[in-house]
C-alpha cells in the first residue's frame, strides 16, 4: 500500500517520471550520487536503484579553487547528457558571478558551444509548416549545414527570392515541452537538496530555477524575439545620429513563434579580436560610443539588451557595428529608472547612505535591517572600485561583493536587477576581451546629470500629479461600492461586529461604577429632602418631635450613604 501511495505521490508531483529517473541517473553517474541519498531524492521513485557510484572527492582534502572546477566539470558533463534545457540553465548558471565561485564559472563556460543540431530534415519540416508552402517558394538558396545552434533555436543562412542574405532562426521541436518536464523535476530537486544541504539553500537555486523559466518562456516565442529586436532598432535610431550601429531587419512576412528571418549580418565578432590594433582607431572610437548609447537605452529608455556578450557584437564593413540576437531583454519600470539612476548617482557621489535607502526600496526582505551597520558594509564591498578604469577593475567581484553584502542583511534583488549588473558585466567583458580601457561608472555618469533633471522636471512632476489624482479619484469611487457590497455580506450573514480596545473593560467597569455612585448619591438626597420637607411646618424642640415618615426617609438615605462607602472598589 505505501508502494502505491508513493507513486501516485510522484506522479502528482512530476508527470514524466521516465524523465526522473534518467536525469537521477546522469546525476549520480558523474559523482552526485551522494548528494541524492543525502537528499532522499533515491527514494522517491519506488523501486529506483542508483548506478555503481563513481569515487567521491572529499572537499577538505583538495583546495576550494580544485574543488569547484572538480565541481563544475561534474555538472556540466552531466548538463551536456540531460540536453539542450539542461545545457539553457547550465549557461544561465555561468552569467551568474554574483553567488557562484569563478571556477565554477569557468566550466559552465564551456557549455556555450556544446549544444548539437538538428537534422536538416526536422528543420526543413518546421519551415514549411510555418510557411505553408515549399522552401523553394520563398528562398532561392538555403545552407543545410547550420551556422549556430542554441538551446532552443537551430540558424541557417539563407538567400531569399529578391537575393537579400538572411538567417532563419528554427526552434526545436518539442523543446516548449522538454522546457516545461525538466523545469518541473529540477525544482523538486534542487527543493529537495535545499532542505539537505544548508549551503545550497544558501545560494538561492530554487529562485534562479525559477527565475530561468520565466525568462525562457519569453525566448520560446520567436515572435517576442522579432518585436524586441524592432523595438530596440527604433530605440537606437533616435539617438544614433551616426548611423553606425546596426540592428537587423525582420522578415515579418516569413517569421512566426517557431521561425525567425533576419537581415543577414555580414561582419566578424569582436570575440574573435585580440586587440585594439586589428580593430582600428574609428572602429573602437565608435565602440566606445556605441557602449554610451546603450547605457543610455537602459537609463532613459528602460529597454534594453542584456546580452551584450562579443560574440554578439559584429564589426560591419564601413567601421560600423552591428548587434545581433535579441531573446534575452532587460525592461525597467519608470519607477525602477528612477531607482536605478538614484543608485548610480549615489555610487557616483560617494553617498552611501543614500545608495543603502534606495537598495531598500527596491530589495526584497522580511525584516528592515540594522541600516547603519549596512552602510558600512557597503561602503567597504564598493569603495575600492569607484572610479577605477576597466583595466583596474574587475566588475565580476564588485557585482559580487555587492550581491553577496546584500544577503549577509538578507536582502534580496529582483530578477530585473540582476539582469542590470548582467548587462554592465557582459559590455565590461567586450572591453576587457580586447584591452579597450572602458570606465563604466564615468560613461554611466554622463546620461546621470541629464536624466536626474529630467525626473526632477515640472513637466515630469505634473504627470506623476496626474496619475497620483487618477489613483485617488478611482480609489474614491471604488471603495463606496466595496463598503456596500461588504455591509450587505455582513447583514445576510448575521455578522456581529465586536470592537476591541487595550483596557476597554477597566474603562468600562470605571464609568459604571460612577454612575451608580451618582445615581445612589442622588437618590440618599432625595431621601433626606424628603425627611426635611415633613417637618419644615413642625417645631421640633426633642427628637420625639421628628416624624417617624422623616425618620423612615433618612433611614434609607442612611443605608444608601453607607453603601456607597463599603461598595467595592473595581
Amino acid at each position: 500500500m505505501d508502494l502505491i501511495k508513493t507513486g501516485i505521490g510522484i506522479s502528482k508531483t512530476i508527470k514524466n517520471v521516465a524523465r526522473f529517473r534518467e536525469i537521477l541517473t546522469v546525476l549520480s553517474r558523474h559523482g552526485f550520487s551522494e548528494l541524492i541519498v543525502k537528499s532522499g531524492l533515491d527514494k522517491v521513485i519506488p523501486g529506483f536503484v542508483l548506478p555503481a557510484r563513481v569515487s567521491q572527492l572529499k572537499r577538505e582534502d583538495l583546495s576550494p579553487d580544485e574543488w569547484w572546477q572538480i565541481f563544475g566539470s561534474q555538472l556540466r558533463q552531466s548538463f551536456e547528457e540531460l540536453g539542450p534545457s539542461f545545457i539553457k540553465l547550465g549557461q544561465l548558471l555561468a552569467t551568474r558571478e554574483d553567488i557562484f565561485d569563478p571556477a565554477l564559472i569557468k566550466e559552465l563556460k564551456l557549455l556555450q558551444n556544446k549544444v548539437k543540431g538538428i537534422p536538416f530534415d526536422v528543420a526543413r519540416q518546421v519551415i514549411e509548416t510555418n510557411l505553408g508552402r515549399k522552401i523553394e517558394t520563398v528562398f532561392t538558396s538555403f545552407d543545410q549545414e547550420a551556422i549556430g545552434t542554441a538551446s532552443i533555436g537551430v540558424v541557417y543562412k539563407a538567400v531569399l527570392l529578391n537575393g537579400e542574405k538572411v538567417v532563419v532562426k528554427v526552434k526545436r521541436p518539442h523543446i516548449a515541452k522538454t522546457i516545461n518536464t525538466d523545469f518541473e523535476i529540477l525544482l523538486f530537486i534542487v527543493e529537495r537538496l535545499e532542505r539537505a544541504s544548508s549551503d545550497i539553500k544558501f545560494l538561492g537555486l530554487s529562485k534562479v530555477i525559477k527565475d530561468f523559466f520565466k525568462s525562457t518562456q519569453t525566448e520560446l516565442n520567436f515572435q517576442t524575439e522579432a518585436q524586441n529586436c524592432e523595438r530596440l532598432k527604433k530605440n537606437l535610431e533616435s539617438i544614433d545620429k551616426d548611423g553606425f550601429l546596426v540592428v537587423p531587419k525582420v522578415y515579418k512576412e516569413f517569421s512566426s513563434q517557431e521561425v525567425l528571418v533576419l537581415e543577414f549580418l555580414e561582419g566578424k565578432p569582436f570575440n574573435e579580436f585580440n586587440s585594439l590594433e586589428q580593430l582600428g582607431e574609428i572602429t573602437v572610437q565608435r565602440l566606445l560610443r556605441s557602449v554610451e548609447l546603450f547605457t543610455h537605452t537602459l537609463l532613459a529608455d528602460g529597454f534594453f539588451h542584456a546580452d551584450l556578450h562579443g560574440g554578439n557584437f559584429f564589426v560591419l564593413p564601413e567601421n560600423k557595428i552591428g548587434i545581433i540576437d535579441f531573446g534575452l531583454m532587460g525592461t525597467l519600470s519608470k519607477k525602477n529608472r528612477a531607482n536605478l539612476i538614484a543608485i548610480m548617482y549615489s555610487l557616483l557621489s560617494h553617498n552611501y547612505d543614500n545608495l543603502v535607502y534606495e537598495f531598500l526600496e527596491v530589495a526584497e526582505y522580511e525584516k528592515i535591517p540594522d541600516h547603519e551597520e549596512l552602510i558600512r558594509d557597503i561602503k567597504d564591498a564598493i569603495s575600492p572600485f569607484v572610479g577605477l578604469s576597466v583595466k583596474e577593475t574587475n566588475m565580476s567581484e564588485l557585482v559580487r561583493n555587492l550581491i553577496k553584502t546584500l544577503s549577509k542583511h538578507e536582502l534580496y534583488l529582483p530578477r530585473e536587477w540582476f539582469i542590470i549588473f548582467r548587462a554592465l558585466i557582459t559590455l565590461d567583458g567586450v572591453g576587457k576581451s580586447i584591452g579597450l580601457d572602458l570606465n563604466i561608472f564615468q560613461i554611466l555618469e554622463k546620461d546621470l546629470d541629464h536624466l536626474v533633471q529630467e525626473i526632477l522636471s515640472t513637466k515630469n512632476a505634473q504627470e506623476e500629479l496626474m496619475w497620483v489624482a487618477k489613483d485617488v479619484v478611482t480609489s474614491l469611487r471604488i471603495v463606496p461600492k466595496h463598503l456596500k457590497w461588504f455591509l450587505k455580506e455582513t447583514s445576510k450573514n448575521n455578522y456581529a461586529l465586536e470592537l476591541k480596545i487595550k483596557e476597554i473593560d477597566h474603562l468600562s467597569k470605571s464609568i459604571n461604577r460612577s454612575f451608580y455612585l451618582l445615581g445612589v448619591s442622588l437618590l440618599a438626597s432625595v431621601f433626606i429632602l424628603g425627611g426635611v420637607l415633613f417637618v419644615k411646618d413642625i417645631q421640633v424642640v426633642t427628637l420625639y418631635d421628628v416624624p417617624p415618615l422623616s425618620w423612615i426617609f433618612w433611614t434609607f438615605a442612611a443605608y444608601l450613604l453607607i453603601r456607597i462607602t463599603t461598595l467595592r472598589k473595581y
